[in-house]
């Protein structure tokens, strides 16, 4: 029985703090010496500089207190970054809520603030900072959506304002560029909708501390980032290191195969994803059909999982899906940073549960960078959710 779709992160183990009052024998094992102590003489371990792991022994013998080698340097060390961790006011838009509070849970150091969302009579944005002053001298950040073109306008209005508020620095966290397919003009006429977009973040104006910071994950083609202007700081992220943590808790994990639908992705992923052994498929077109066939690697009996940047109406996907259940795959699974699926198409992904993955996938991994998918497929298998929380406020502190 598998786990439903949710969001899966991590977080660091609460500490564990024991008081023992008993008044049995333990043997204290303390810069290589070894020293036998009452229980009752141990209070508490709270508040103390030390770091301390229990030995337990059975029977008759003691309980064995050991004290970690952590020096008091990087004890100094760890609070003083504590102490020095830049404090981040974070913005969202209606449909990043849910995403901004996973980003706040991750730290101390951000804290929400809300915007006023409104509409005239007529449709246009009658939008409101609260507080503006009291962002004064704060850093300041706004996780925006650009699900549709309705959306970018409204947002933009509060990106553009933001900054010019007296902030210390503003960063732009974008999870998904939506124009990035639309990045090449293969005819006279055509319009590169990325270079568009592009330039319109490269013209938001400059904060007290200097150019914008723009936070985005798995750009479709990383030549995009020639067209930024130079008044922006583009950082491309990668939502790979969350695959790669899910597919280390799989009780197969030895025996995964990633597999690319096309040279693109292998160019993108390959050298993240290297310690895999890979297939590469390719799309052959004939006539109004287009074929996927393999290139290179052999699927039998592995569990495949299909990498990709992102999937729409997943077409391809499932062409890919098919060719690999033919040459022997055991199971198969998708992964992919962006599911965008326009008109409901996710629904055409079903779960594999009786050793059909012709059929069905075993698992469909996305992130949380479309809020309108997530909300669709949260609890629907084979789909599970990748937050990108943690890497988000990661890269907040940059």
């Amino acid at each position: 029985m598998k786990t439903p779709a949710a969001f899966i992160s991590q977080k660091p183990p609460s500490p564990l703090f024991l008081k023992f009052t008993s008044n049995c024998n333990s043997k204290l094992l303390c810069a290589n010496r070894s020293q036998t102590i009452q229980c009752g003489q141990i209070k508490s371990f709270e508040n103390q500089p030390q770091k301390w792991s229990i030995d337990f022994k059975s029977g008759s013998e003691p309980i064995h207190l050991i004290q970690n080698s952590i020096s008091t340097a990087a004890t100094s060390a760890s609070e003083s970054a504590s102490r020095t961790m830049k404090k981040v006011c974070l913005f969202y838009c209606p449909e990043t809520h849910s995403l901004a509070e996973r980003v706040a849970a991750q730290s101390d150091a951000i804290e929400l603030r809300s915007i006023n969302w409104r509409k005239f009579k007529d449709g246009f944005p009658n939008l409101f900072i609260p507080n503006a002053h009291g962002i004064r001298g704060q850093h300041v950040a706004f996780l925006a959506s650009f699900s549709s073109p309705g959306k970018i306008f409204e947002q933009l209005s509060v990106i553009y304002a933001l900054p010019k508020l007296f902030v210390s620095s503003f960063t732009l966290v974008l999870p998904f560029f939506p124009t990035g397919t639309s990045e090449r003009m293969e005819d006279e006429g055509d319009v590169a909708t990325a270079f568009t977009l592009a330039r319109i973040l490269s013209n938001i104006p400059t904060s007290r501390g200097g150019p914008t910071s723009l936070v985005t994950f798995d750009i479709h083609a990383l030549q995009e980032r020639f067209y930024f202007g130079d008044t922006i700081l583009p950082c491309f992220e990668s939502a790979i290191p969350l695959l790669l943590n899910r597919l280390q808790q799989l009780p197969d994990s030895d025996n995964i195969s990633i597999a690319f639908p096309d040279d693109g992705a292998w160019k993108r992923f390959h050298k993240q994803l290297q310690h895999f052994p890979m297939i590469v498929c390719n799309k052959v077109r004939d006539g109004n059909q287009r074929i996927v066939r393999i290139k290179e690697g052999d699927p039998r009996g592995r569990h495949i999982v299909i990498v990709d940047d992102l999937v729409q109406s997943g077409g391809t996907l499932i062409e890919c899906q098919k060719v690999l259940a033919a040459h022997g795959a055991a199971k198969i699974s998708a992964y992919v940073t962006h599911g965008i699926f326009p008109n409901a198409s996710w629904e055409r992904f079903e779960q594999d549960t009786g050793g059909k993955p012709e059929s069905g996938l075993t698992y469909f991994w996305i992130s949380d960078s479309c809020p309108v998918t997530v909300k669709e497929v949260m609890s629907k298998p084979p789909f599970e959710v990748l937050s990108l929380a943690g890497s988000i406020a990661s890269a907040l502190q940059i």
